[in-house]
């Protein structure tokens, strides 16, 4: 047999389609734009090869569209029509019966196929990057790190992909409040995968949680290498630096990067509509007039609100709602979300809790009825990371609440918020937490000199 990039067995006997194969491996590590190409040129030399038909299929999952899962569907056909050859490996087995689990509404069971893969061979990086990103969506933190963790020993310097892996750790150590070790990992990676976007803005997202504005925005410029090849990833990294200029109080800047690079595809993809609509939430809330930006993504709102693939997408979808004021809309999806929750799969226990409160506490902010929202996203806030993301995505849903707490007067609740914010930052004030910490004292000093202390 012969073995891909990896060091993986693969069935594949030609090495031409092993050199397309290690293509779309080194494509989604980077992030980058080859790796359908690769995927395609796979395909048409291989057709039998299974895990590319898996592949595409938990693709399309990953997209978080609703017409997509059919696409997943009739990949999961082709793939298990070519495993009845009995040529796959184990390894290649696995990738399907993950395909499998997730359209039957079990992404984590397909982590745990990824698993399995990973313990056949701790080289396994591809693998691995897939157990790491479903983890991602899942917002399952500490899984991420302790999977990385796991197979590092077999990512050492011979291995050809130890970048991406040390990305991977650098990304999960951010996620898990090891900033300095997350910082010093992410940038070795980068001495090694100069083309690694997730390695790059696992430091980037360092730079964030700290407070280190313009370091953040100078390691984004002073490494275009790393993300200029990527694709609808460079939209979020473009998203990461105008996040540093926001906490710099530059807002001309922020909208410049919104109207020509973040929002400049005008695409509805949930990734990029998070974006827009998280990054416009936070202009909102610092009283930015945002024009009429808000219309363009309120209309494909009301287009994706049916999905109901992934909570974190239909969190973002009103957001855009309420930004632009459509409580028809709003209400419609709040009662989608409702009915979703009543299933039984991954995505509906996430509805039930937090999906139901975040959507009626965004519609209430919308409303002006701060009480509600208030009582809504609190009640919601400990589980926010189970909507999934990162940190920086789910900290706009952290805005809104105390922001509501504020303009709802629960003054000393929404202290305990904040100072919890910034504990998870190792005592790092951004901008945001500077403004509302003083504007509670003073409401406090205001209602009672006794209650301020």
């Amino acid at each position: 047999m012969l073995n891909d990039i990896c060091t993986c067995e693969v069935s594949l006997t030609d090495p031409a389609a092993v050199a397309e194969w290690d293509g779309v491996i080194l494509g989604i590590l980077s992030h980058g734009q080859s790796a359908p190409v690769h995927l395609g040129k796979l395909l048409e030399l291989a057709p039998e090869f299974a895990v590319a038909h898996a592949v595409k299929g938990l693709s399309a999952l990953m997209l978080g569209r609703r017409e997509l899962v059919s696409v997943a569907e009739d990949a999961s056909n082709v793939a298990n029509a070519a495993l009845a050859n009995g040529s796959a490996t184990e390894r290649e087995r696995l990738w399907c019966m993950a395909l499998e689990d997730w359209i039957a509404g079990k992404p984590s069971a397909a982590v745990g196929r990824m698993e399995q893969a990973m313990a056949l061979n701790p080289a396994d990086t591809i693998s691995m990057k897939l157990s790491h990103g479903i983890r991602f969506i899942l917002g399952d933190h500490i899984g991420m790190r302790q999977s990385v963790e796991a197979v590092m020993h077999a990512h050492g310097d011979d291995h050809p992909l130890q970048g991406y892996a040390l990305g991977c750790l650098a990304f999960a150590m951010e996620e898990t409040g090891d900033y300095n070790d997350a910082e010093r990992t992410g940038l070795l990676g980068l001495q090694f995968a100069k083309d690694d976007a997730w390695g790059l803005h696992a430091v980037t997202h360092v730079y964030d949680m700290t407070h280190r504005t313009q370091s953040g925005i100078d390691l984004i410029d002073s490494n275009a290498s790393a993300w200029g090849h990527c694709n609808n990833f460079r939209f979020h990294v473009w998203w990461h630096k105008a996040l540093l200029h926001l906490d710099q109080g530059d807002v001309s800047k922020v909208l410049e990067l919104y109207d020509t690079k973040i929002r400049s595809d005008k695409t509805d993809d949930y990734r990029d509509f998070s974006n827009a609509s998280s990054l416009l939430m936070r202009l909102e809330l610092e009283d930015i007039d945002v024009g009429n930006r808000w219309g363009e993504l309120a209309d494909l709102a009301e287009t994706r609100s049916d999905d109901g693939c992934l909570t974190f997408a239909d969190m973002h979808y009103m957001l855009a709602l309420a930004g632009d004021k459509r409580p028809d809309a709003a209400a419609r999806l709040t009662a989608r979300v409702a009915e979703d929750a009543k299933g039984f799969s991954d995505v509906a226990q996430v509805m039930r809790a937090p999906g139901v409160d975040v959507a009626q506490g965004l519609e209430a902010f919308s409303d002006g009825r701060y009480d509600d929202a208030f009582s809504q996203l609190n009640r919601a806030q400990p589980k926010f990371q189970t909507m999934g993301g990162s940190h920086a995505q789910r900290d706009v849903f952290e805005r809104v609440t105390i922001e509501a707490g504020l303009r709802a007067g629960a003054l000393i609740a929404t202290r305990g918020l904040l100072q919890a914010r910034i504990n998870q930052r190792k005592g790092a004030l951004d901008t945001f937490a500077e403004t509302r910490l003083a504007a509670i004292q003073t409401a406090l000093e205001l209602q009672s000199p006794v209650a301020a202390e």
